[in-house]
């Protein structure tokens, strides 16, 4: 793989609470793109920032040899899964596996749209009771976590970076 991982700023405003208001010495590169270049041979291009303001574009958005897939916001497990397949004229949306409401009543329903980051935890908890193997293994967070340094190593030393790790594909949720 390679990548370049550049701080877009010195400073940072935080914005959030509780520390609202306060400023912050930039310590770690805040855009970071890479280029993937998978075993199958399929090649993918990955950007992460903290430097784009308002941006219109979907929040992950992959292109196959079938068509394009647009998936909203990871952080908040919710939002329109849209597919356009080749030579389709229209985006079609794909249903989920597990229904969101999108207009929340209560508390309960905030909760649920907001904070859905314990999604793993609970498969892993299903998994065990189950008696079948959990998405989120140790052996495919290691190598995220090769991807994403690999991505740092290639932009720092100027070379490309050879993975030293691989998993298996989880298994799709039914």
């Amino acid at each position: 793989m390679s990548g370049s991982a550049q701080k877009g700023q010195a400073e940072r405003l935080i914005t959030s609470e509780p520390r609202n208001g306060s400023i912050i010495n930039v310590e770690v590169p805040t855009h970071i793109a890479g280029v993937l270049d998978f075993a199958s041979g399929v090649v993918g291009v990955i950007v992460t920032s903290f430097d784009i303001f308002n941006s219109s574009m979907p929040c992950i958005e992959i292109y196959g040899t079938e068509g394009t897939l647009q998936v909203p916001d990871p952080n908040y497990f919710r939002g329109e899964v849209k597919l356009k397949r080749f030579r389709e004229e229209v985006w079609a949306t794909v249903p989920l596996l597990v229904p969101v409401p999108d207009d929340p009543k209560g508390k309960d329903d905030w909760h649920l749209l907001n904070n859905l980051r314990g999604i793993g935890v609970t498969d892993m908890a299903e998994a065990i009771t189950e008696g079948r193997p959990h998405r989120a293994s140790a052996e495919l967070t290691y190598h995220v976590l090769d991807v994403m340094h690999g991505i740092h190593d290639a932009s720092t030393s100027g070379k490309y970076y050879e993975l030293t790790s691989s998993c298996q594909r989880p298994e799709p949720m039914v």
